[in-house]
């Protein structure tokens, strides 16, 4: 074989070699992955979300669901004395997505998980400051403990919990057509949560604008409460196209709690400016939610 044929065919298994490496699977071990596939992971942590007993059954069950389920978007680090030593963000469609590995060296460490529905990533400062894109709070769940990692490989199963409040509008009739949005301004609940106590820790202004659609008469925002139950005072004002209000209704003293939906049903638009007595408030089931605060307004 001459110079000039070997020169090819190097140059050929060259271009073979090398387009081989760049289609090989990203190895994720540094600060940030978005993904499972690390070849080296000596640790695995599979997350599901518990769902609280609903009224109507017994104390002792529980009920279990896949994170694909309840959440669009997972965020997840790994702690060591404070500081932060893995960062994983996953979405939903991710082969992966509610399944973390990870290689990390022996010891002790805090694993902090929140699993939203937001339309982007939970910046988790530390376990204790977890805030949200344009501090909007979707339904989020959450899990927070210690893991060690010795010699041996480590595989968990880790239950997270729901840490919002809910507060469902159900109107009775229908709105004005010149209606396009309902802003929703209220304050006694927090935007920032706490992994470590399970609550809100910030007393936040939340405002939440919901684009109105045809016929619709369910609205839903939430909240995470600041101990296991709260109060909130909601304003709700009906807007236009051009952002003008059309109406306002204001609820003053509404309950809520971690893992309860508050429901007021009635006319937006029509009678007083405030919600009924306390003693109107029952109790009812509301799918995997413990229960569900009922008014009427």
């Amino acid at each position: 074989m001459n110079n000039r044929m070997q020169a090819r065919l190097f140059l050929f298994v060259a271009l073979i070699v090398a387009t081989l490496t760049s289609c090989e699977k990203a190895v994720f071990d540094g600060d940030e992955q978005s993904s499972t596939g690390q070849q080296d992971a000596n640790v695995v942590l599979r997350l599901s979300v518990f769902d609280m007993e609903t009224f109507g059954e017994t104390s002792s069950t529980r009920a279990y669901s896949d994170i694909s389920e309840l959440a669009t978007r997972l965020n997840l680090v790994v702690l060591k004395n404070g500081e932060k030593v893995k960062t994983v963000s996953q979405k939903q469609g991710d082969s992966s997505f509610g399944t973390v590995a990870l290689s990390l060296a022996e010891g002790t460490y805090q694993v902090v998980a929140i699993a939203h529905n937001c339309d982007g990533t939970a910046t988790i400062t530390s376990a204790d400051k977890i805030t949200f894109p344009n501090n909007i709070v979707t339904d989020t769940f959450y899990y927070y403990g210690d893991l060690t990692v010795g010699s041996t490989a480590v595989s968990q199963n880790l239950t997270m919990r729901r840490a919002v409040a809910m507060f469902r509008l159900i109107l009775t009739d229908d709105l004005p057509a010149s209606v396009r949005k309902l802003k929703f301004y209220y304050t006694g609940g927090s935007s920032t949560f706490s992994a470590l106590s399970g609550y809100g820790c910030v007393n936040s202004r939340q405002t939440v604008n919901i684009t109105v659609s045809d016929g619709q008469k369910v609205f839903e925002v939430y909240t995470f409460p600041h101990d296991e139950q709260g109060e909130l005072k909601m304003t709700i004002t009906a807007l236009d196209a051009q952002d003008n209000a059309v109406g306002e209704r204001v609820f003053e003293s509404v309950p809520v709690a971690r893992n309860y939906i508050t429901r007021y049903t009635g006319s937006l638009l029509g009678g007083g400016t405030n919600a009924p007595e306390s003693s109107g408030i029952r109790f009812s089931v509301d799918g995997d939610w413990s229960g569900e605060n009922a008014d009427v307004f």
